[in-house]
C-alpha cells in the first residue's frame, strides 16, 4: 500500500500547500498523513484518493490554526513560501493560478474551512459532496463556506489570467530596469496603485510595511539596484528567470546562496499591480533545494 500513498503523494503536497502557504509545513501534514494511513485499516477503505485527501486536508486545517498564531507575531509583513513549479500542460496552465503568489496572499484572510474548501473545489474541481467528505462538514456547510471563500477572493483578486508570454517579458523588463535603475521604464511598467510586499522575518532587512504607488516603488527598486543587498555587491549578484509559484518569477543568488524571491502580479493591461519579495532565509529552503512541483493535481 506504499506504492498507493506514493502515488498520490504529489496531490498532498499541492492540496496542503495551498491551504497553508508554507512547502515546509504542507511536507509535515504530509508526513501527518502518511503516518495516519499506515495506522489506518485499509482493508475498510474504499477509494484511497479520498481517504487520503480527508486526512491531509484536515492535518493542514489543524496546522494553519496554529500557524496563525505565530504569524500575529511575525516581523514585518508576511507572504507564504515560494516553490519552484513546473506548467507543462493545459491543465496545469489552468491551476497555475491556483497556487500563485497573489492569491495565496489573499487566500490567508480565509477561515481554515473556507479556505480548504476553495482550495478543493477551484485548483483541483472537487464536487461538494466529495469535499463535504474531505472536510467533515455537511454539504451545505460546504456550499456556504464555499460562496463566503468565492465572494472574498472575486472582490480581493478579480479572476485574470495574463499571457505566460506578456508575463515572461514584464518581468525581464522589470529586472532590467531595476537593475539599471531605469525609473522612467520601471514607471512606465508599474500600475499606478502598484503594491510592494517584502518578507525579511526580522532575519533580512526589507520594507517593515508594504510600499505602496508607482513614484515610491519605482525608487525602491531603483534604489536597490545601487547598492550592497544582504553583503552582496550589485556586480556580483546572480539572477535566474525561474517559474515560481506558477509563473515567471526571480531567482536573486550571491555568495553561494539564493538570497530571495521576486514575482510580479499584472492587471489586464499587463501592468505590474503586485510586487512579492521574500528574502527570509527560512522561507528560501524549498527553492534552495530546487525541488519543482507541478502546478496541476501533481498526478
Amino acid at each position: 500500500m506504499t506504492d498507493v500513498f506514493g502515488e498520490h503523494r504529489n496531490l498532498l503536497f499541492s492540496v496542503a500547500y495551498r491551504v497553508l502557504g508554507s512547502a515546509a509545513d504542507a511536507e509535515d501534514a504530509v508526513q501527518d498523513a502518511w503516518v495516519k494511513w499506515s495506522a489506518a485499516d485499509r482493508s475498510q477503505v474504499a477509494d484511497p484518493k479520498a481517504y487520503l485527501v480527508r486526512i491531509v486536508s484536515n492535518v493542514a486545517m489543524d496546522r494553519l490554526r496554529s500557524a496563525r498564531n505565530r504569524r500575529e507575531t511575525y516581523v514585518g509583513p508576511w507572504l507564504p513560501e515560494p516553490i519552484l513549479t513546473s506548467t507543462d500542460t493545459a491543465e496545469d496552465v489552468a491551476a497555475a493560478d491556483s497556487v500563485s503568489m497573489a492569491l495565496l496572499v489573499v487566500l490567508e484572510s480565509l477561515s481554515p474551512i473556507e479556505r480548504a474548501v476553495f482550495v478543493l473545489k477551484e485548483a483541483f474541481g472537487f464536487s461538494y459532496p466529495e469535499i463535504a467528505d474531505a472536510v467533515e462538514r455537511s454539504e451545505e456547510a460546504v456550499r456556504q463556506a464555499a460562496h463566503r471563500a468565492q465572494s472574498h477572493v472575486q472582490a480581493r483578486r478579480p479572476r485574470f489570467h495574463a499571457d505566460r508570454g506578456r508575463q515572461r517579458e514584464v518581468t525581464e523588463r522589470f529586472l532590467t530596469a531595476a537593475g539599471g535603475g531605469d525609473i522612467n521604464t520601471l514607471m512606465q511598467l508599474l500600475a499606478p496603485d502598484v503594491t510592494l510586499w517584502t518578507d525579511g522575518g526580522g532575519k533580512v532587512r526589507q520594507a517593515m510595511r508594504p510600499v505602496s504607488g508607482a513614484e515610491r516603488v519605482a525608487a525602491w527598486f531603483a534604489g536597490v539596484g545601487t547598492r550592497p543587498y544582504q553583503g552582496v555587491l550589485p556586480a556580483e549578484m546572480g539572477v535566474e528567470l525561474v517559474e515560481i509559484n506558477g509563473t515567471p518569477g526571480i531567482l536573486f543568488t550571491g555568495a553561494g546562496r539564493i538570497i530571495a524571491t521576486l514575482t510580479l502580479d499584472l492587471d489586464d493591461n499587463g501592468r505590474v499591480t503586485e510586487i512579492h519579495n521574500v528574502a527570509n532565509p527560512d522561507k528560501l529552503r524549498a527553492v534552495t533545494a530546487r525541488t519543482v512541483h507541478p502546478t496541476g493535481s501533481g498526478e
